[in-house]
Protein backbone atom coordinates (compact mmCIF):
# COMPACT_ATOMS: atom_id res chain seq x y z
CA UNK A 1 0.00 0.00 0.00
CA UNK A 2 0.83 3.58 -1.17
CA UNK A 3 0.04 6.93 0.63
CA UNK A 4 -2.13 9.18 -0.47
CA UNK A 5 0.84 11.68 -1.19
CA UNK A 6 2.80 9.58 -2.58
CA UNK A 7 6.22 7.54 -1.85
CA UNK A 8 8.74 9.54 0.96
CA UNK A 9 10.39 12.06 -1.35
CA UNK A 10 13.93 13.51 -1.57
CA UNK A 11 15.94 16.80 -0.94
CA UNK A 12 16.53 16.92 -4.57
CA UNK A 13 12.90 16.50 -5.72
CA UNK A 14 10.59 17.27 -2.67
CA UNK A 15 9.97 20.94 -4.34
CA UNK A 16 8.38 18.97 -7.42
CA UNK A 17 5.78 16.85 -5.70
CA UNK A 18 2.25 18.97 -6.25
CA UNK A 19 -0.64 16.68 -5.69
CA UNK A 20 -3.11 18.01 -8.26
CA UNK A 21 -5.42 14.75 -7.50
CA UNK A 22 -8.75 16.66 -9.80
CA UNK A 23 -10.71 15.04 -6.82
CA UNK A 24 -9.08 17.46 -4.07
CA UNK A 25 -9.04 20.37 -6.49
CA UNK A 26 -12.71 19.93 -7.40
CA UNK A 27 -13.29 19.74 -3.04
CA UNK A 28 -11.56 23.00 -2.88
CA UNK A 29 -12.74 24.45 -5.22
CA UNK A 30 -16.55 23.83 -4.04
CA UNK A 31 -15.22 24.88 -0.44
CA UNK A 32 -13.68 28.18 -2.03
CA UNK A 33 -17.64 29.02 -3.57
CA UNK A 34 -19.02 28.33 -0.51
CA UNK A 35 -16.69 30.94 1.69
CA UNK A 36 -17.64 34.09 -1.59
CA UNK A 37 -20.89 33.14 -0.05
CA UNK A 38 -20.12 32.75 3.44
CA UNK A 39 -20.61 36.06 6.27
CA UNK A 40 -16.93 36.50 6.11
CA UNK A 41 -15.52 35.66 2.62
CA UNK A 42 -11.62 36.98 3.52
CA UNK A 43 -11.30 34.39 6.38
CA UNK A 44 -12.97 31.35 4.85
CA UNK A 45 -11.03 31.60 1.10
CA UNK A 46 -7.75 32.27 3.46
CA UNK A 47 -9.10 28.97 5.14
CA UNK A 48 -9.24 27.47 1.42
CA UNK A 49 -5.92 28.84 0.74
CA UNK A 50 -4.20 26.92 4.05
CA UNK A 51 -6.07 23.83 3.08
CA UNK A 52 -4.38 23.86 -0.18
CA UNK A 53 -1.29 24.57 0.85
CA UNK A 54 -1.88 21.37 3.12
CA UNK A 55 -2.87 19.30 0.25
CA UNK A 56 -2.06 20.20 -2.96
CA UNK A 57 1.63 21.78 -2.25
CA UNK A 58 4.91 19.64 -1.78
CA UNK A 59 4.11 19.61 1.93
CA UNK A 60 1.75 16.62 1.18
CA UNK A 61 4.96 14.74 -0.04
CA UNK A 62 7.16 15.81 2.41
CA UNK A 63 4.81 14.92 5.71
CA UNK A 64 5.41 11.36 4.22
CA UNK A 65 9.20 11.30 4.67
CA UNK A 66 9.38 13.85 8.04
CA UNK A 67 6.73 13.30 10.83
CA UNK A 68 7.91 16.89 11.44
CA UNK A 69 6.54 17.80 8.22
CA UNK A 70 3.42 15.68 9.13
CA UNK A 71 3.42 18.11 12.37
CA UNK A 72 2.79 21.28 10.46
CA UNK A 73 0.59 19.48 8.40
CA UNK A 74 -1.74 19.04 11.02
CA UNK A 75 -1.47 22.47 12.52
CA UNK A 76 -2.11 23.48 9.56
CA UNK A 77 -5.21 22.39 9.68
CA UNK A 78 -6.25 22.25 13.36
CA UNK A 79 -4.73 25.66 14.39
CA UNK A 80 -5.02 28.10 11.34
CA UNK A 81 -7.47 26.40 8.31
CA UNK A 82 -10.19 25.44 11.41
CA UNK A 83 -10.50 29.11 12.78
CA UNK A 84 -10.59 30.74 10.13
CA UNK A 85 -13.27 28.36 8.21
CA UNK A 86 -15.29 28.88 11.48
CA UNK A 87 -14.86 32.92 11.43
CA UNK A 88 -16.75 32.64 7.96
CA UNK A 89 -19.40 30.06 8.85
CA UNK A 90 -19.94 30.92 12.35
CA UNK A 91 -22.31 29.19 14.96
CA UNK A 92 -25.82 31.05 15.25
CA UNK A 93 -25.86 30.23 18.88
CA UNK A 94 -24.14 29.02 21.80
CA UNK A 95 -23.20 25.25 21.48
CA UNK A 96 -21.70 22.32 23.27
CA UNK A 97 -18.65 23.52 23.55
CA UNK A 98 -17.13 21.09 26.32
CA UNK A 99 -18.35 18.49 24.24
CA UNK A 100 -16.43 20.15 21.39
CA UNK A 101 -13.05 20.37 23.30
CA UNK A 102 -13.65 16.77 24.16
CA UNK A 103 -14.07 15.69 20.81
CA UNK A 104 -11.54 17.58 19.54
CA UNK A 105 -8.80 16.64 22.32
CA UNK A 106 -9.82 12.79 21.59
CA UNK A 107 -9.62 12.97 17.74
CA UNK A 108 -5.78 14.50 17.59
CA UNK A 109 -4.86 11.93 20.42
CA UNK A 110 -6.38 8.92 18.80
CA UNK A 111 -4.52 9.88 15.07
CA UNK A 112 -1.10 9.85 17.26
CA UNK A 113 -1.43 6.65 18.14
CA UNK A 114 1.17 4.81 16.65
CA UNK A 115 -1.22 1.91 14.34
CA UNK A 116 -3.36 4.21 13.83
CA UNK A 117 -1.42 6.80 12.28
CA UNK A 118 0.53 4.22 10.81
CA UNK A 119 -2.64 3.16 8.97
CA UNK A 120 -2.70 6.35 7.85
CA UNK A 121 -0.01 6.66 5.98
CA UNK A 122 -0.10 3.56 4.13
CA UNK A 123 -4.00 3.40 2.96
CA UNK A 124 -5.81 6.24 1.47
CA UNK A 125 -9.16 5.57 2.77
CA UNK A 126 -7.89 5.85 6.03
CA UNK A 127 -5.87 8.76 5.54
CA UNK A 128 -8.54 10.75 4.50
CA UNK A 129 -10.70 9.36 7.18
CA UNK A 130 -7.95 11.10 9.85
CA UNK A 131 -8.02 14.23 7.91
CA UNK A 132 -11.91 14.66 7.71
CA UNK A 133 -12.17 14.06 11.51
CA UNK A 134 -9.31 15.78 12.32
CA UNK A 135 -10.61 19.14 10.34
CA UNK A 136 -14.14 18.48 11.00
CA UNK A 137 -14.00 18.27 14.72
CA UNK A 138 -11.39 21.03 14.53
CA UNK A 139 -14.01 23.42 12.82
CA UNK A 140 -16.91 22.11 15.22
CA UNK A 141 -14.39 23.24 18.36
CA UNK A 142 -13.25 26.58 17.00
CA UNK A 143 -17.35 27.81 15.94
CA UNK A 144 -18.42 26.77 19.28
CA UNK A 145 -15.41 28.51 21.02
CA UNK A 146 -16.51 31.78 19.04
CA UNK A 147 -19.54 31.46 19.70
CA UNK A 148 -19.10 31.30 23.85
CA UNK A 149 -19.57 33.91 26.41
CA UNK A 150 -15.49 35.39 26.57
CA UNK A 151 -14.72 33.56 29.97
CA UNK A 152 -15.82 29.93 29.18
CA UNK A 153 -14.15 30.30 25.48
CA UNK A 154 -11.18 31.70 27.49
CA UNK A 155 -10.77 28.17 29.55
CA UNK A 156 -11.67 26.20 26.56
CA UNK A 157 -9.17 27.74 24.77
CA UNK A 158 -6.57 27.74 27.44
CA UNK A 159 -7.73 23.74 27.63
CA UNK A 160 -7.00 23.26 24.25
CA UNK A 161 -3.65 25.04 24.23
CA UNK A 162 -2.44 22.50 27.50
CA UNK A 163 -3.56 19.58 25.57
CA UNK A 164 -1.27 20.50 22.34
CA UNK A 165 1.27 21.40 24.42
CA UNK A 166 0.98 18.01 26.40
CA UNK A 167 0.99 15.94 22.98
CA UNK A 168 3.72 17.53 21.86
CA UNK A 169 5.73 16.97 25.35
CA UNK A 170 4.82 13.55 25.09
CA UNK A 171 6.39 13.10 21.46
CA UNK A 172 9.74 15.38 22.56
CA UNK A 173 10.18 13.03 25.21
CA UNK A 174 9.24 9.84 24.32
CA UNK A 175 12.26 7.65 24.60
CA UNK A 176 12.42 6.04 21.19
CA UNK A 177 11.09 6.09 17.92
CA UNK A 178 7.16 5.36 17.37
CA UNK A 179 6.19 5.49 13.95
CA UNK A 180 6.76 2.59 11.75
CA UNK A 181 6.09 4.36 8.65
CA UNK A 182 8.88 6.78 8.98
CA UNK A 183 11.28 4.28 9.45
CA UNK A 184 14.14 5.03 7.23
CA UNK A 185 12.28 7.99 5.60
CA UNK A 186 14.30 10.45 7.46
CA UNK A 187 17.53 9.73 6.61
CA UNK A 188 17.70 11.07 3.24
CA UNK A 189 17.22 14.10 5.10
CA UNK A 190 20.73 14.14 7.15
CA UNK A 191 18.22 13.71 10.58
CA UNK A 192 17.38 10.78 12.53
CA UNK A 193 13.86 9.42 13.32
CA UNK A 194 13.89 10.14 16.42
CA UNK A 195 15.58 13.80 16.13
CA UNK A 196 12.52 14.42 13.60
CA UNK A 197 10.30 12.68 16.12
CA UNK A 198 11.58 15.09 18.88
CA UNK A 199 11.52 17.83 16.27
CA UNK A 200 7.43 17.38 15.47
CA UNK A 201 6.88 16.91 19.34
CA UNK A 202 8.61 20.88 20.26
CA UNK A 203 6.40 22.08 16.69
CA UNK A 204 3.18 21.06 18.52
CA UNK A 205 4.22 22.40 21.79
CA UNK A 206 5.80 25.79 20.85
CA UNK A 207 4.47 27.02 17.64
CA UNK A 208 1.59 25.11 18.01
CA UNK A 209 0.32 26.79 20.93
CA UNK A 210 0.66 30.08 19.52
CA UNK A 211 -2.98 30.57 17.77
CA UNK A 212 -4.77 29.55 21.05
CA UNK A 213 -2.22 31.60 22.78
CA UNK A 214 -3.19 34.73 20.19
CA UNK A 215 -7.23 33.88 21.00
CA UNK A 216 -7.07 32.90 24.77
CA UNK A 217 -5.62 36.85 24.71
CA UNK A 218 -7.87 38.42 22.49
CA UNK A 219 -10.74 36.85 24.82
CA UNK A 220 -9.34 37.99 27.66
CA UNK A 221 -9.23 41.13 26.63
CA UNK A 222 -12.97 41.39 25.56
CA UNK A 223 -13.76 39.69 28.66
CA UNK A 224 -12.08 42.66 30.23
CA UNK A 225 -13.78 45.42 28.28
CA UNK A 226 -17.24 43.81 29.56
CA UNK A 227 -16.31 43.72 33.28
CA UNK A 228 -15.15 47.07 32.42
CA UNK A 229 -18.28 47.96 30.51
CA UNK A 230 -16.35 49.43 28.12
CA UNK A 231 -18.09 46.65 25.20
Amino acid sequence: MTSYCGSPPFPKDWLLRWNFDPVLLGALAVCALLALRSNRPAPGLGGVAVLAVAFVSPLCALSVALFSARAVHHLLIVAVAAPLLALAFPARRNSDLGVALLVATATLWLWHVPTLYDRALADTLTYWLMQLTLIGSAFWLWRALFAAPPMPATLAAVLAMAQMGMLGALLTFAPGALYAAHAGTTLAWGIGQVADQQLAGLIMWVPGNLPYAVVTAMLGRRAWLRAAGVA
